[in-house]
């Protein structure tokens, strides 16, 4: 079996940069309001996909954003037709698409099955009133519901993404938010603890002090009632932050997660090929100005040696609950789990933090509320 790194890419990813507003929590690439730059958005693409030279076959494609659904009917289609000439559906092909309930007529989702879309990413957040508005959200717990309820009618795998830990959020709102989810009968969830990035509009009032954070022990308390509120209604946890009805799990999520390569077109797009890991100009009008005029629109790029693929692979594994392998893990990246994490993972094995078997390594429940800092530590 080839390294993992050396495989031919069989996910690919089309950021979609347009958004109606940007919310305050944001720090994704996108342009808010510039709806006079998709011509030219797609025009560029076209370009840019160019320079793959032929059809690729993939088993994964996804749309994320931005809010690809912002685009109106006749875009939309123009962006499924043109991706759909150079990725080639193989195997069980899923097709994800992330989407806002605002804005969502049944034209878009009539021309997203139309074109091969199979599981829908909908970006609801809350169905709280006063959550909605502190997270600048444009749509209401009406819409979701008759969102949903169109939706079901041409597909059958569905995606709720929802936010804790945001200011002015209790447990109990928490607990009804989970509660009016899996009513809709979603095959998926993902959930998010609220972070405050560098350059957000939430950052800023924070710093100002208008914008509190919520203590950590209460998003703690929203974390575990997430894991076993969705657990006790048949979800199965299996990543961090995300959750899946048996067979329903994101397999365009888990290509990342298990650091084999993929491709990415657009503004801000990440791409992992041959060990080399890029990232597109975040600037959306550099990015337009940088393919059109001929040049690389790539704004980062690193070689990653050896055993850097094989410590990104590790940390990327563990976020996943059913953990590392060791023989897989040592198959895919030449290393062994050991000699990469020497005595450091003893120390949270003993903390009750990480599981340590002859065959796997995994994060405990316990575990996955510290995450971030053990996987810091780790790579």
């Amino acid at each position: 079996m080839p390294l993992a790194h050396l495989r031919q890419p069989l996910a690919a990813y089309i950021h979609v940069p347009f958004c109606a507003h940007r919310c305050g929590y944001c720090d994704f690439t996108l342009v808010a309001r510039r709806d006079d730059l998709i011509d030219g958005y797609l025009q560029a693409l076209a370009i840019e996909l160019g320079t793959l030279g032929e059809p690729r076959p993939v088993e994964t494609l996804f749309f994320g954003g931005g809010t690809p659904t912002h685009l109106d009917a006749n875009r939309l289609e123009r962006l499924l037709k043109l991706v759909r000439r150079w990725f080639v559906p193989t195997g069980d092909f899923e097709f994800s698409v992330e989407a806002n309930p605002a804005g969502l007529g049944d034209d878009k989702i009539e021309v997203l099955a139309d074109h091969g879309v199979n599981r829908i990413s909908l970006g609801v957040q809350s169905f709280d009133s006063a959550i909605l508005q502190q997270l600048e959200r444009d749509h209401d717990q009406p819409t979701v519901a008759d969102v949903v309820t169109r939706l079901k009618r041409r597909f059958t795998n569905l995606s709720l993404d929802l936010i804790f830990g945001v200011p002015g959020q209790t447990l109990s709102l928490w607990r009804e938010t989970l509660a009016q989810a899996l009513a809709l009968q979603p095959q998926h969830l993902s959930t998010y603890g609220l972070t405050f990035e560098k350059g957000t509009a939430f950052w800023s009032r924070r710093r100002k002090g208008t914008l509190a954070q919520v203590p950590d022990d209460l998003e703690y308390a929203m974390y575990a009632a997430t894991m076993d509120n969705l657990a006790a209604a048949g979800f199965e946890q299996y990543e961090l932050s995300n959750f899946a009805r048996p067979g329903r799990a994101c397999r365009h999520n888990e290509a990342y997660w298990a650091g084999v390569p993929y491709y990415g077109f657009g503004p801000g797009a990440a791409r992992y090929l041959n060990g080399r890991r890029e990232t597109n100009h975040r600037s959306v009008t550099t990015w337009l100005s940088r393919v059109r005029e001929g040049r690389s629109p790539v704004g980062d790029s690193e070689q990653l040696s050896p055993e850097e693929r094989a410590r990104e692979a590790l940390v990327l594994g563990l976020r996943r609950t059913a953990g590392i392998d060791r023989a897989a893990f040592q198959t895919a990246t030449g290393f062994e789990v050991a000699a990469l994490t020497a005595g450091r993972i003893a120390r949270y094995v003993t903390d009750g933090l990480v599981k340590e078997t002859d065959t796997a390594l995994r994060l405990t429940r316990e575990g996955r509320f510290v995450a971030d800092s053990v996987i810091v530590d780790l790579l």
